[in-house]
């Protein structure tokens, strides 16, 4: 019933609406959803971080910090294993390999299971935070919807960055910035008239968060209204500065992850969580996002950063703070990544933010007191600071920019923003050239985007491409034996191969062609004596660009594919070429 009445539906839509017009109406639903699940996690999270710690003693450090984050990825990890079925990871790095090598389709489980697993680490105090998750629920919202009403795979890609767009816009009430980010870093392709889609989605988004919790911005920080253009020169010496960072943390980010998953599986959620436990309860804003930290700074309660630390009696220390804030830059992509590792869930776009803001407070603080007399505006440098580091992280310095302005209400920052997100993004990319998002899909050759024919060869997969229909033959077997293999066969390649399956060489209608009708050349002629060495041998795991290189070097058209010397089948030029026609149509631009 249900089916017939969604085949009527379908049919319905194709006689009777347009497909952009769909298109838009799709991207509003989209968008409400997205919305709407950004809405549910934030307020969960919070109320489940509120519960936790309500009432802490700013006295002393909370000694149930040791434990939390523990029991939070404990939690997530046994429901990621017992009920979804999957594993926790970067959730942006999630998106771009499912359009990449998915054609766009993304489990259903998406839709809901980083929610619910990114509620119990964060919400514990996993040092991660939830962009990624409703990023990647808004993607599979779109994704899904997409394929219940039969998109093309272009479109699809288009819906999953609609529901990226939708999910971070309604989590930051920055439609501008959910756009960007779309565009940036999900469907990097896409062409102009992809725009409205996206912008419908992430308005829709927005209207929906503001309906729902009202006209909350994240971060209400007072602006100096004038920038002293003496301050330029310390903006620029922060953009570089945050590109370093970026630099840092992202390494730092890949190599802790790294060990972390190295540990023997059952204790590996024992030892993160310990270790991240430890450090909040030596350093506590690194509880959770981060992101109330940030704001205690910004409303100049300084001394309440340290409020539940070690530290407390250092309150009217100044300097201290900063050098304190200092230290919470260099340890939040440690705790990010022990959080990521031990099986937790959610991303590093907060903590990114959260490093960078740390960063810019600090840096202003420290020239104030090794310069007297300049008064550069801390609120200023800590939003800046967030700007630099985000887009060295992540290589998108437009999301950046208008993420921040948008946040903080306003506009006054644009020019400090846009130097310092340059100057990082310049930094960063000399010495890494691709951002955390992508550079480990890159090394798996599962994402190229800057040159569309290796794109295209990395995305291919040889074990769909080897030819097994070729009739193999033993090597002592006579000339009469291969013209009998020759007249069951379609092909003119036949691979000579012992009882173990090891290849010992190749014979060709050309080299028989002459004689395989001679009826004494039958009777005494063996394969043995017939075959030659190939020209070049193939592995499976040799890459295409590799493959096509052998190919270039010897002018066959046909080469094997030999597994530790066994015989696995031939890969023909042929074959290579209808798919790679194939992946182009495929990666072509959403048009």
């Amino acid at each position: 019933m249900i089916q017939r009445l969604h085949g009527k539906f379908l049919f319905w839509r194709l006689k009777n609406i347009p497909e952009k017009q769909f298109i838009y109406f799709l991207a509003v639903f989209i968008g409400f959803f997205s919305g709407l699940a950004a809405v549910a996690l934030k307020s969960t999270v919070h109320f489940v971080q509120s519960l936790l710690t309500q009432g802490s003693d700013y006295q002393y450090a909370n000694y149930w910090y040791l434990g939390f984050p523990l029991l939070g990825i404990v939690v997530t990890v046994l429901l990621n294993k017992k009920i979804f079925k999957e594993t926790s990871g970067h959730g942006i790095t999630d998106i771009i390999y499912s359009i990449s090598q998915k054609a766009g389709i993304i489990s259903e489980k998406k839709i809901y299971s980083r929610m619910v697993t990114s509620t119990f680490t964060v919400g514990f105090g996993g040092s991660v935070g939830l962009e990624a998750p409703i990023t990647l629920t808004g993607s599979a919202i779109g994704s899904n919807l997409s394929r219940l009403v039969h998109l093309s795979p272009k479109l699809r890609t288009l819906m999953i960055g609609c529901g990226a767009a939708g999910g971070l816009a309604a989590i930051f009430n920055a439609p501008i910035a959910g756009v960007i980010f779309a565009l940036e870093i999900i469907v990097s392709n896409a062409r102009i008239n992809s725009f409205i889609p996206l912008l419908i989605s992430s308005v829709s988004a927005t209207l929906l968060a503001k309906f729902l919790i009202g006209e909350e911005i994240l971060f209400s920080i007072p602006l100096s209204e004038h920038i002293p253009i003496g301050n330029i020169p310390y903006y620029g010496l922060l953009g570089i500065l945050c590109g370093l960072v970026a630099v840092y943390f992202s390494r730092s980010v890949m190599e802790v992850e790294t060990r972390v998953k190295n540990i023997k599986e059952g204790y590996k959620p024992l030892i993160g969580g310990l270790a991240l436990g430890l450090i909040i309860f030596i350093f506590p804003p690194i509880y959770g996002e981060g992101y109330m930290g940030i704001k205690t700074l910004a409303s100049s309660q300084y001394f309440g950063i340290l409020y539940d630390s070690l530290f407390f009696s250092k309150v009217e220390d100044e300097l201290f703070i900063a050098i304190f804030c200092v230290f919470l830059v260099f340890i939040k992509p440690i705790a990010s990544a022990l959080t990521i590792g031990a099986g937790g869930s959610g991303g590093i776009f907060a903590p990114s933010l959260v490093a960078g803001g740390y960063l810019g407070f600090a840096f202003a603080s420290l020239i104030n007191n090794i310069i007297p007399g300049v008064g550069v505006s801390k609120n200023n440098f800590l939003l800046v600071g967030m700007c630099g580091v985000l887009c060295g992280v992540q290589y998108s310095p437009l999301t950046a920019i208008f993420l921040i302005a948008e946040i903080t209400d306003g506009y006054t920052l644009f020019v400090p923003l846009m130097i310092v997100s340059a100057l990082s993004y310049a930094t960063a990319s000399y010495f890494e050239p691709h951002s955390l998002y992508t550079k480990r899909l890159i090394q798996r050759g599962e994402l190229i985007r800057d040159d569309k024919d290796r794109e295209v060869l990395k995305l291919m997969k040889m074990n769909y491409l080897i030819e097994k229909d070729l009739h193999t033959i033993l090597p002592d077997s006579l000339l009469a034996d291969l013209v009998q293999v020759v007249s069951d066969s379609k092909r003119n390649i036949y691979p000579v191969v012992d009882e173990d399956q090891n290849l010992l060489g190749i014979v060709t209608l050309d080299d028989i062609r002459k004689i395989m009708f001679d009826r004494e050349a039958q009777e005494n002629v063996i394969v043995r004596d017939l075959m030659n060495s190939p020209p070049e041998e193939i592995s499976p795991e040799d890459p295409m660009e590799t493959v096509m290189k052998k190919f270039e070097t010897t002018g066959a058209w046909n080469l094997p594919v030999l597994k530790d010397g066994k015989y696995m089948g031939f890969l023909s030029k042929s074959r290579i070429f209808n798919a790679y026609r194939t992946k182009i149509r495929q990666t072509q631009d959403l048009s």
